[in-house]
Parts: C-alpha cells; sequence; structure tokens
C-alpha cells in the first residue's frame, strides 16, 4: 500500500491543470475559472489530498489563521463564542486554532507561544488574569489582536470588547429588591477577575444603597462539581438565604447542583437567578431567569474589530461594552408586601368544576 503523501502536484497531474490553478484554488490568491475550480476539488476528494498549511505559511510568510485563546474549554461560554467566532471567520476565508489556558497564567504562556509559533493573522484572546498575558506585551503594533469578556480594568492597548459587568450585577438586584429579597447570596466565581468583581460591587452596591443590607458574597470557583461542594458546605453552615445571585453560568450550576443535593427547591424556599441564558435554562420544571449575556454580539465585535486590524485599520484601540438583559422566568419567588395575601385570597378562591379539572401547567 502507498502511504505516500499526496500533494498539490498529484492533484495537478489529476485534474489536468497547473499546480498554479491548484495552488489559486486553495488559496484564493487569483480567481479561478469555475469548470477548471470543479475539476481541481474534484480531483483533491478523489486523492484525499489535505491542505499543508504549514508550507503555505512558509511559503507566504503568513498564514490566513487566527488564533483563538481562551481560559476553558468546559465552560459553554467559551465554547460559544469560539463558535461564533469560528463561522465568521471561515466567511472570511480564515482557519482558526483554539488553545485553552486552562485558567493558569504558566499555560496561558505556553499556549501563546504555540499559536504565535503559526504566525498567525491576528489573535483574539480572553486572558486568564486582569493582566496582559506574558509574551504579548512585545506584539502589540505588530500583531493584529482583540481582547474579549476579560479586559484589564485600567484600559488596554489593543481593541476589547466586553458586557457592562457592573450593570449586570444591578439588574440581578434590582429584580430580586423589587421582589422582596433582601437576604440575598451572591454566587461568584472569582474576584481576581475584573469582571467578576464588577458584577458583585454592582449588586452589593444597589443592595446596600436600596435595601440597606449587605449582600453576601461566596467565591466557588470555575469547575462545578468543586463549586457545588463548595456551596453545600456553605448552606449547611449557615442560615438559608432567600435568593442566590450566580454570576457565571458554572457558579450556576454549582448552586442549583449545592440546592438539590440538600433537597431544596427553587423558588420556595430559595430563590435563584443565573448568569447566560442556554436552552436547559428554559428547559428546566422551573425556568430559571437569568442575566443573558450577548455572546453572538460579543463575538461579532471581536471579530470585526480584529478583521479591521488585518486589513491596516491603525486608529487608536476601540473600548466595545454591550448591554446585558434579564430573562424572566419562574425561579424567583415574590416576596414583596401584598404578594402574600393575593397568593392567600387566591388559594382560598371557590374553583369552579370546570377549574378544577383543568390539567396544571408545567412551568
Amino acid at each position: 500500500m502507498d502511504d505516500r503523501r499526496i500533494t498539490i502536484r498529484d492533484v495537478a497531474a489529476r485534474a489536468g491543470v497547473s499546480i498554479a490553478t491548484v495552488s489559486n484554488v486553495f488559496s484564493g490568491n487569483k480567481p479561478v475559472n469555475a469548470d477548471l475550480r470543479e475539476r481541481v476539488l474534484k480531483a483533491a476528494d478523489e486523492l484525499a489530498y489535505q491542505v499543508d498549511r504549514a508550507a503555505s505559511q512558509l511559503r507566504s510568510g503568513q498564514a490566513k489563521v487566527v488564533g483563538v485563546l481562551v481560559p476553558d474549554l468546559d465552560d459553554v461560554f467559551f465554547t460559544s463564542l469560539v463558535s461564533q467566532i469560528e463561522v465568521m471567520a471561515q466567511a472570511d476565508g480564515y482557519d482558526i486554532l483554539v488553545a485553552s489556558s486552562r485558567d493558569d497564567t504558566g499555560l496561558e504562556q505556553s499556549r501563546l507561544r504555540t499559536l504565535l509559533a503559526w504566525r498567525p493573522s491576528g489573535l483574539i484572546v480572553v486572558p486568564c488574569s486582569d493582566a496582559m498575558p506574558r509574551g504579548l506585551a512585545g506584539e502589540i503594533g505588530r500583531l493584529p489582536m482583540a481582547f474579549a469578556d476579560r479586559v484589564p480594568p485600567e484600559g488596554s492597548a489593543v481593541d476589547t470588547v466586553a458586557i457592562d459587568n457592573r450593570e449586570a450585577g444591578e439588574i440581578a438586584a434590582r429584580h430580586l429588591l423589587g421582589l422582596g429579597h433582601r437576604d440575598i447570596v451572591i454566587a461568584a466565581s472569582s474576584l481576581a477577575i475584573s469582571p467578576i468583581r464588577e458584577r458583585v460591587r454592582g449588586a452589593c452596591e444597589l443592595i446596600r444603597r436600596a435595601a440597606g443590607v449587605e449582600a453576601t458574597v461566596v467565591e466557588l470557583g470555575s469547575v462545578a462539581e468543586r463549586g457545588a461542594e463548595l456551596f453545600r458546605h456553605w448552606l449547611e453552615r449557615h442560615a438559608r438565604p432567600s435568593a442566590v445571585i450566580a454570576l457565571t453560568n458554572v457558579t450556576t450550576l454549582s448552586a442549583l447542583s449545592a440546592l438539590a443535593r440538600l433537597r431544596i427547591d427553587v423558588p420556595d424556599p430559595v430563590s435563584v437567578i443565573g448568569f447566560d441564558d442556554y436552552p436547559w435554562m428554559s428547559a428546566r420544571k422551573t425556568g430559571l431567569t437569568a442575566i443573558r449575556q450577548p455572546v453572538a454580539e460579543i463575538a461579532a465585535a471581536a471579530w470585526q474589530r480584529l478583521r479591521a486590524r488585518m486589513a491596516g485599520d491603525e486608529a487608536l484601540p476601540q473600548t466595545i461594552v454591550l448591554q446585558t438583559s434579564l430573562q424572566v422566568r419562574d425561579s424567583v419567588r415574590d416576596l414583596s408586601p401584598g404578594a402574600a395575601g393575593e397568593r392567600d385570597a387566591l388559594d382560598a378562591a371557590p374553583r369552579t368544576e370546570e377549574a378544577a379539572a383543568a390539567p396544571k401547567a408545567i412551568h
């Protein structure tokens, strides 16, 4: 059996065209007649030819490849972000290389070295800390790049795209306060990360200002199972709160898992507001009220800025801040004055035979 690697020369021979024509079909550097293009693609498919990206890069000095570095590919927010970027990159003729730092600054540096070794056209980075990742400072001005989601609090020398994290915390706190909640726990991942600090700040300051009470902040980390155990231990040792605000999708899972293990129902006795908005949140028996991050918009803004930089845009760095929204479902109990009386009145009201026979709606 011939294990020899199929080359561009083999494809050209099979298609009956020049090597230059095959090169232009796969590189897109020059337009190719539709009939010739179809012959080349058919020959490549028959031979199971794979484009040698490394060789192409060496010849051109730069690959049509963009590196994407995120803190954790187990986190559905980051995988969703990568997926959105990939679709837009592909539409513009780019491939992406994806790496995860596992929220470790040492590994982040190693992953960046690997990505930079490809001499990519640009980078989209979600740093794992508030600091500029080591190894990137020397690339500013030479390599197009954009930061997304986690951006340095003091500003950045590159384009950044993030949500208004403080407002996101305020939105969740305002909803709970409006429904009469005062004993509120905030389930954070890590206060070492500026977006989380800002979400905590927004929620805590509003609760203090509007209700005159202090919210409790519990750090659960970025691993759902570990966070669930931490929160379960916390719940076993403290008075039960009336509500929980979870500040990431991972801490949302941790909080819900801990409550389930202790057989504590949502929303009575404990209400929950989650973070991010994924199908499973509305597929539950009790739909989860949540702060929605505009993931598609974050990805689009990051890609548009990077695309502009790769096209030669030399304007000053842009700071793009997007807004979140509240998706209201059934996971928050109404404790406001009068709500209990209204519930009692509804429970005491006589039911007609038709109403008694009607099936109960499952929310």
